[in-house]
């Protein structure tokens, strides 16, 4: 199943579970591709056949071992094309998901070979997710979403989630970067010892570390 489509579908499951656990659903899957859920019901079938998916009907979606491995492949194209953009061209971080989305597709495996060797292989994208290797391997500390994170705790930012480029923006403008040490108090969470106003839904979209 060599498409565009089935990639984004294994790309997508694997994300869904690469910072929590719980594996995707059928309706989730829909939801965070856009898709009606008849036409993920019939994608889903087509990459059980192929043996990139396990799937029972109304249960969740998982990747098989040959899925994990193209859903890698698939992701280590995105982030390192997101953070050639961010070095090479001068994009903002709110910019690059959906340039990296068409590019992933395109671009010939010698290319991302030479942009892995120009950028140094860079172990993680600008909003912190891991690239995986060349073959497969990621490099990740323990974290902690900010959400779940206990007074008292303080850990730099390892990942900011990247699908809503509003919610990016608004971070950046308040200093709120991958790399920089956030302390969760009984009264919020502060930046360098100052208060922060965070804007909605960013307790769900920073983690830290553990």
């Amino acid at each position: 199943m060599a498409s565009p489509a089935a990639d984004d579908y294994l790309k997508t499951v694997y994300a869904h579970t690469e910072w929590q656990d719980a594996p995707i659903t059928p309706s989730q899957l829909a939801a965070k591709l856009g898709i009606a859920p008849s036409s993920v019901t019939e994608m889903v079938k087509k990459l059980s056949a192929a043996g990139l998916v396990s799937h029972v009907p109304y249960g969740a979606v998982r990747l098989t071992d040959a899925g994990r491995e193209r859903a890698l492949a698939m992701l280590r194209r995105h982030r390192l094309i997101e953070t050639w953009l961010v070095q090479e061209f001068d994009y903002a971080w709110d910019e690059v998901h959906d340039e990296a989305e068409v590019l992933e597709h395109t671009i010939s495996d010698r290319l991302l070979e030479g942009i892995d060797a120009r950028l140094g292989r860079p172990r993680f994208d600008p909003h912190g997710d891991a690239i995986p290797d060349a073959s497969g391997a990621i490099d990740r500390e323990p974290f902690v979403l900010l959400a779940d994170a206990a007074p008292g705790h303080s850990g730099r930012v390892l990942r900011v989630d990247d699908r809503d480029p509003e919610l990016l923006r608004a971070l950046e403008s308040l200093g709120v970067d991958v790399g920089r040490t956030l302390t969760v108090s009984v009264d919020g969470v502060l930046l360098d010892g100052a208060p922060l106003s965070l804007p909605s839904g960013a307790l769900a979209a920073i983690w830290l570390t553990a």
